[in-house]
Parts: C-alpha cells; structure tokens; sequence
C-alpha cells in the first residue's frame, strides 16, 4: 500500500498540474466517446492500451469481458445490473457513438469453464457469473481442439464473438447501430506481445491493429 500512497502524491504534485486545464475542463461533466467494456485483469489497462485521456473511455469491467445477453437480463430484472445498467447508462444518457468489447491472453475467466466444478465451489458468485460463458465453451468444444493452449485461445476469441453478439441483442442497441449512429468494434489483447487484433465483424476475422488499420 505504500506505493500507492506515494503514487496518489506523485498523481498531485505532479501529473494533475501538467494536465490541470484537462482537469478542470472536467469538473462539472463527462463527455466520454468510447464505451469500453473489458475484463477486470490487473494486466489490462484500457487508458494505457489505447493512449488516451481521462474523460475520454467510460469503462465497463467485470470477469470475462461478459455481456448478460438481453433475454437473461430480462428475467434478471429483480436483481441488480451492474453491467447492462452501465451499458444502458453509456449508450441512452451520455449517447456514446462507439463500443470495444476487449478480451485478452491468458484470460482466468476463459480457462477457469473448463476446471472441475468443485474448484469453484468456494466462490459460488464467480461460478454463477461464468455459467453465462457456457455457449462459448459449446462453440470451442464443437472444433475439437487438439490441444489445450489452443482451446485457450479459442475460447478468448470465441468469448470476445460471443459478447459482441449479445450485445447485439439489446434493443436499443440494435435500433442505433442499424441507424449508423453506433460503432462496435472487438479486440483481443495479447499481453506478452502488446499487440491488439480487431475483429472484423463482416469477414469474422482478427486482424492486428496496425498504423495502416487507420
């Protein structure tokens, strides 16, 4: 904790005045452009992998990048909605024009659906959460993965497909993406490399983000 303590003086004495008008500009409003909706992984920074401001992402993180598709939420209306609220929020309130889905290697969410139930039986909330990945291990298992690096990376990919798919789901998602008043883009971190893949939605593909992607 002392490093974070000398980082939060650090952040004063230092950082906030070189960026104060940035600061200030920001007091009273937000008015973010990008929703990004990524994993909770520590090794995940949004701000730092895309380069940009505060003000500028209204983040979304929980594990495994998920999306509850909009037939679950719907039966889910008595509980507390933490991701679709924001998601809500993000898209009819602060009427934000663009979305990443961003996933990432080494994904705990990703290689934890295919461990034996009882290792989950002492995090009963984190097990209930990760049933909503069972289609993509459906999808992965379908293939047939020779081996279980590749099932891994499968799964990755297949969960960042999946999420964008139940975004989709939700209607006023739809109606503003079909208006073309809504970008959606999916991203696959590879933390060991830096490098980020964008998923193309038309030709199903990841290909990595380059200075000619621009």
């Amino acid at each position: 904790m002392k490093e974070l303590f000398e980082g939060a003086i650090k952040f004063q004495e230092e950082d906030f005045i070189e960026h104060k008008e940035l600061y200030e500009s920001l007091k009273k409003h937000q008015e973010p452009h990008t929703l990004f909706i990524s994993c909770v992984d520590s090794r995940v920074v949004p701000n730092l992998i895309t380069n940009s401001d505060p003000g500028d992402l209204f983040v979304i993180r929980n594990i495994g990048n998920i999306i509850p598709p909009y037939k679950e939420s719907q039966t889910l209306r008595e509980g507390y909605l933490a991701t679709t609220s924001a998601i809500e929020y993000a898209l009819t309130i602060l009427e934000i024009k663009n979305v990443i889905i961003c996933g990432h290697s080494n994904c705990g969410a990703c290689s934890a659906i295919y461990e034996p139930p009882a290792k989950l039986e002492q995090t009963p909330y984190v097990k209930k959460w990760l049933t909503l990945l069972e289609p993509v291990k459906d999808k992965v298992l379908a293939q047939n993965p020779t081996s279980r690096a590749k099932k891994i990376w499968l799964t990755e990919q297949i969960n960042i497909e999946q999420q964008l798919e139940n975004l989709m789901s939700y209607p006023f998602v739809e109606e503003r993406f079909d208006r073309g008043e809504l970008r959606i883009f999916g991203w696959y971190y590879i933390i060991e490399t830096g490098e980020i893949l964008n998923y193309n939605m038309i030709t199903r593909e990841f290909k990595a983000i380059t200075p000619k992607s621009k």
